[in-house]
């Protein structure tokens, strides 16, 4: 998580703070109050807020969401989303993107020569369904960029650092800035993949009636 602030345009970040994700919901709250007591600051002070809902683990981006709503809706603090896919091809000034996904997939960014971006989950069907194959990828871990080198050996890879909660604050400005903000009655995570449960469990006996 980070804390910024806005001042004509120029974003000042003022603290910044990592938690394991396995910790991520214990510990989640207080490290976003340390945030503010270090600025001097409280949630009520807060202009909006920025969520970075996905991809990643169904825990950890539920966890985040919901305190990023239970945060936001007594104050009334407008939210902003951005996916982690976006914030890493912005890193890196590329138009796509693909992080691990494990199970032999990755979550992909193409973006499209309308401008326009597609984010899914893609495996070896999706590589080779590809048209066009992206000239230029944006990585930040082995595993996708080994299962991207093997189906598009063309593709150029643009290795950057992990996305960071600054980045994605450095990224929506200009969003904060037009009122872009999501509704978060509605707001879900962007997940592009089925959890375990949908994917292993098993279907509901029907009762006859």
């Amino acid at each position: 998580m980070a804390l910024g602030r806005l001042t004509d345009g120029e974003l000042e970040i003022l603290g910044q703070a990592e938690i394991e994700g396995r910790h991520c919901a214990e510990l989640l709250v207080a490290e976003v109050r340390d945030l503010l007591v270090a600025a001097g600051l409280k949630v009520r002070d807060l202009a909006a807020m920025v969520a970075v809902y996905g991809p990643g683990s169904f825990t950890g981006v539920r966890v985040c969401l919901a305190a990023v709503k239970g945060l936001a809706e007594p104050a009334g603090t407008p939210v902003v989303v951005a996916s982690r896919l976006e914030v890493l091809a912005w890193n890196a000034g590329a138009g796509s993107a693909a992080l691990d996904a494990h199970r032999g997939e990755v979550y992909l960014r193409m973006g499209g020569q309308d401008g326009e971006a597609r984010e899914f989950l893609a495996g070896t069907a999706e590589f080779a369904a590809a048209d066009p194959v992206p000239d230029r990828v944006a990585l930040s871990d082995d595993a996708a960029a080994a299962l991207l080198a093997a189906a598009w050996p063309g593709a150029e890879q643009i290795r950057v650092p992990a996305p960071t909660a600054a980045d994605a604050l450095r990224l929506c400005v200009a969003r904060v800035e037009a009122g872009e903000f999501a509704d978060l009655e509605h707001l879900d995570g962007h997940y592009l993949r089925r959890s375990d449960a949908e994917i292993f469990g098993e279907p509901a006996a029907v009762k006859s009636l």
